[in-house]
């Protein structure tokens, strides 16, 4: 008997999840096991539930889909992530291969695409976009190609600072961060003053307009 291939799917709209949902369990022997609106939603249940393939949207509250993807290999390691996006940025793409995530497809293509990416997964081949190939040839392997405005290849974050500035961008406060984080605002205070000077920042709205064009919030 072939053996039943479970998803998780993650998205903030309702609308989108019920698509893929639909569009997923239309194939004999796939089944939607969870879902989530929200990264951090998503890395527990993929903790929980160990899918063989976890569909997410890049653009999420609490955690993007770059940095669930991340937490979500490390929970559950045996678990493909494939990885929506509206943008196909060359800072994008190499956070969504840094991050672990060996599918991308931008969801103007999901229609005629979804299906596909997530059987190559399944079989841990990876799937992407030829746009993806274009901007891997273009830009991920030529360091010259990576951005040089505030927020590029020369102010590189940490998964956690990136978390922990998604986070301020979304208008949480230092101490709002420190207590979903478990730590302590002095630690917060830190980190948030290293990444205004990795980014080369010099104020909230800076760090907003940074987050919504690395896709940390939407805007």
């Amino acid at each position: 008997m072939k053996k039943t291939l479970k998803l998780l799917i993650a998205d903030d709209h309702e609308l989108i999840r019920d698509g893929l949902r639909a569009r997923l369990e239309s194939v004999p022997g796939w089944t939607v096991c969870g879902e989530a609106g929200d990264g951090a939603t998503a890395v527990e249940l993929a903790r929980k539930l160990r899918p063989d393939v976890a569909v997410l949207d890049v653009s999420m509250p609490q955690l993007n889909g770059v940095e669930a993807a991340r937490q979500i290999r490390k929970a559950s390691p045996t678990t493909e992530v494939l990885i929506l996006t509206m943008a196909d940025s060359a800072s994008l793409v190499r956070e969504v291969l840094e991050a672990g995530a060996r599918g991308f497809i931008l969801k103007t293509d999901a229609a005629r695409l979804l299906l596909a990416a997530v059987e190559s997964l399944a079989a841990h081949q990876p799937f992407f976009t030829g746009r993806f190939a274009d901007l891997v040839l273009g830009g991920f392997l030529d360091p010259a190609q990576a951005g040089t405005h505030p927020g590029g290849a020369g102010g590189r974050l940490s998964p956690r600072e990136r978390e922990i500035a998604q986070l301020l961008a979304a208008a949480k406060t230092n101490k709002e961060v420190a207590q979903r984080l478990g730590v302590s605002v002095k630690t917060i205070d830190a980190h948030r003053a290293n990444i205004m000077r990795k980014l080369n920042l010099h104020s909230v709205a800076e760090l907003v307009r940074y987050a919504i064009r690395e896709k940390l919030i939407e805007a």
